[in-house]
């Protein structure tokens, strides 16, 4: 397995990803695996180095390397850029490609300029290429690639991910100061995740709920964007920004909100901050958007909302401080459904039949 760095290192949902996957494998006495990433690695793991540096240092360190590769056997690619080719003087491995998204969209949707994004998508066709199956998490992400990337179906393998229901288990609600009624928002700080949004919504929903509190987790591009916007609209009392905190201050704020927000507007694959959410008992509201409505739509489909919609947002999050949410029992049993053990069950499947 090869990735962009291990979650210790950046947190991010890809790297989330990735590290959870390579634990949950790594706990298999079936399995002769190695995984790279850059940043220090868990046990068992390895790493390409620091995860500062150009990212042609980055690239030659990832390219050029080609420990713990077997002379035969999978190579599983979590990130077009970093890890070896699968064909070396030798022989060719199966290659498996993880979609995770698409690179080139989301760096357009970020404001770079067209032909840096034509590149991107140019990097991403090339290291896709010979490759003999593409895993994603949601069905929408399986139709970006047959209709962008023009990956025959046959191709593509559906695999939920997990969540680590140890790290997000679910915890007595504590008292909360000045007796406030917290909502949680755990985003990068980027245009498409719609936080834009939900603080356009947030003045109907302290109008209905005077106690309620908006609390932002995350960093990014557009976090002077947001902040800015906050002020101007006088909600600086009434929302606020924590910046990154550590994986387990982040069990204790998902314990203290009443619920969980994911409002993305664009290029969503499935949303493992809401499966987080149900683990530690809190709903997650989210948009109708890409993968995201896959976590929540069995518990409550109610959960759901129009995506790049204040009003609706607001609407549901009103209804959600009334009472209309599904129970913390029901949630965690819910995430309960998204197990790893199964996940890297289908994995080994894959790589099984690829290597046979």
């Amino acid at each position: 397995m090869t990735g962009s760095e291990w979650f210790s290192a950046m947190p991010g949902g890809l790297n989330r990803y990735f590290t959870d996957l390579f634990t949950a494998l790594r706990c298999r006495t079936d399995l002769d695996l190695s995984a790279t990433a850059f940043g220090s690695p868990p046990t068992g793991g390895q790493s390409w180095g620091d995860t500062g540096g150009s990212t042609w240092s980055r690239v030659t360190a990832a390219f050029t390397d080609r420990t713990g590769l077997a002379p035969a056997g999978v190579l599983d690619r979590h990130f077009c850029l970093y890890g070896p080719a699968a064909i070396d003087r030798s022989r060719r491995r199966p290659l498996v490609v993880h979609f995770h998204g698409p690179w080139a969209a989301e760096s357009r949707f970020a404001g770079t300029t067209e032909l840096r994004a034509r590149a991107k998508y140019l990097v991403e066709r090339i290291r896709y290429a010979g490759a003999q199956r593409f895993v994603v998490l949601s069905s929408h992400f399986r139709d970006v690639l047959i209709e962008d990337y023009r990956v025959p179906a046959d191709r593509i393998e559906v695999i939920p991910p997990g969540v680590d229901l140890d790290r997000f288990a679910g915890l007595p609600k504590p008292d909360v100061p000045d007796h406030r009624r917290i909502v949680l928002c755990v985003r990068r700080l980027e245009h498409r995740m719609g936080i834009h949004r939900l603080i356009e919504a947030w003045p109907a929903v302290t109008a209905a709920h005077a106690d309620a509190h908006l609390v932002i987790v995350g960093t990014g591009t557009a976090e002077n964007d947001l902040r800015r916007q906050v002020t101007a609209a006088g909600l600086d009392q009434d929302i606020e920004f924590l910046g990154r905190i550590e994986d387990s201050a982040l069990a204790r704020w998902y314990s203290r909100a009443e619920l969980t927000v994911v409002p993305s507007i664009a290029l969503e694959g499935f949303g493992l901050i809401a499966l987080e959410s149900l683990a530690t008992g809190r709903p997650a509201v989210v948009s109708d958007c890409g993968g995201l409505p896959d976590a929540v739509r069995d518990l409550d489909p109610t959960l759901v909302v129009p995506a790049d919609n204040a009003e609706a947002l607001a609407t549901r999050l009103v209804a959600a401080l009334d009472g209309a949410l599904p129970s913390p029992l029901r949630c965690r049993a819910h995430a309960e459904t998204f197990s790893w053990a199964v996940a890297a069950q289908r994995h080994h499947t894959l790589y099984q039949g690829l290597a046979a």
